[in-house]
């Protein structure tokens, strides 16, 4: 009796830790990176490079798709914005160039923006859940006149029958928003406008 009782417990207590563990929101700390080459076009030449995050609010979906769920996932616009100019930075001096962060009269420039990150529910099926994830970038480049801006979106789905803990949604996100960085970076036109 005193075993059963024991195991009760333990059952209840197991229950409530998941469902507690359910409705946890998730700060996330992103740290996405580019991990393809870009064209070499530079030769050196100072281009002023600017990150910017235009969601409408740091708040990119619910762990759970319910749009009335405290299981937010946050992913902080101060916090990722840094991240993003770094790489910014790096592909723009993998590309030749020297990146600066002054504008200047005359100097090529490049910002990128993140438009959308965006969490959701997918389609349910017994046993397995889905999350549907989507980040969009805007690529602007400026230079002599001449403007060129890229949208680049990436989107993943991501089948479990366990819902993802937070180091999974950070992975995941990391990788999709890596993924959209890398398609920004590919696209030719950025780099021959820069070196125009």
């Amino acid at each position: 009796m005193n075993r059963r009782h024991v195991l009760r417990a333990t059952a209840a207590l197991l229950a409530t830790a998941l469902l507690a563990g359910c409705a946890s929101p998730h700060y996330l700390q992103l740290n996405p990176q580019r991990s393809v080459s870009v064209p070499q076009t530079g030769s050196g030449q100072a281009v002023t490079v600017a990150a910017v995050d235009e969601r409408d609010d740091d708040v990119i979906g619910t762990r759970t798709g319910s749009a009335m769920s405290t299981a937010v996932i946050t992913v902080s616009a101060h916090e990722l914005v840094p991240h993003l100019q770094r790489e910014a930075e790096r592909a723009v001096r993998d590309m030749g160039f020297s990146p600066t962060t002054q504008p200047g009269s005359g100097r090529p420039s490049l910002t990128v923006t993140l438009r959308h990150l965006g969490y959701e529910r997918g389609d349910s099926r017994p046993v397995i859940d889905e999350a549907r994830l989507e980040a969009v970038l805007e690529v602007k480049v400026t230079n002599q006149g001449t403007t060129y801006t890229g949208t680049y979106t990436s989107r993943r789905s991501q089948s479990y029958a366990v819902r993802p803990g937070r180091d999974a949604n950070r992975r995941m996100l990391n990788d999709l928003i890596g993924d959209a960085l890398d398609r920004a970076f590919s696209d030719p036109e950025l780099a021959q406008l820069l070196a125009r």
